[in-house]
């Protein structure tokens, strides 16, 4: 039996639209980086970039379970002594929503050269509007 490697140019890539109006921010990051590898494929391979192309919307009315709206803590340091930034989920909501699912969804894919080609491929927009509709994505249905 001969495993099957797909060719790099045989690699197709489609669009999808993930609505993240009530669905619980663990789901929605677990389902986009699944399809972001491309694990929902049956060519999946793990160090090959396999997967779509998604879309993101509504990304303020993802939902926080539990009382993570307050105690759920997003930092960043700016690389100098005492740089230390703090923000709870609230505050990030706030400002700006989009950064939740991104840090979630980066978290669920691999570190490296590879991860970072797959989280390019991650268009997360506040809002119903966004302005890739010209490659007539699909809708991707999260429960």
């Amino acid at each position: 039996m001969k495993t099957f490697l797909p060719k790099v140019d045989e690699i197709s890539r489609k669009w999808w639209v993930v609505d993240a109006e009530g669905v619980i921010l663990g789901k929605l990051a677990s389902k986009i980086a699944d399809v972001l590898r491309g694990k929902n494929k049956p060519t999946f391979t793990p160090h090959l970039d396999t997967g779509d192309f998604v879309i993101v919307i509504n990304a303020e009315k993802v939902r926080l379970t539990g009382k993570k709206e307050q105690q759920k803590i997003y930092r960043k340091h700016s690389g100098y002594l005492g740089g230390m930034k703090e923000r709870t989920a609230a505050q990030v909501r706030a400002t700006k929503p989009e950064r939740m699912i991104q840090e979630a969804v980066w978290g669920m894919l691999p570190k490296g050269r590879l991860g970072r080609k797959q989280y390019r491929k991650l268009k997360v927009v506040k809002g119903a509007e966004h302005e890739h509709a010209a490659q007539q994505p699909g809708i991707l249905t999260i429960s």
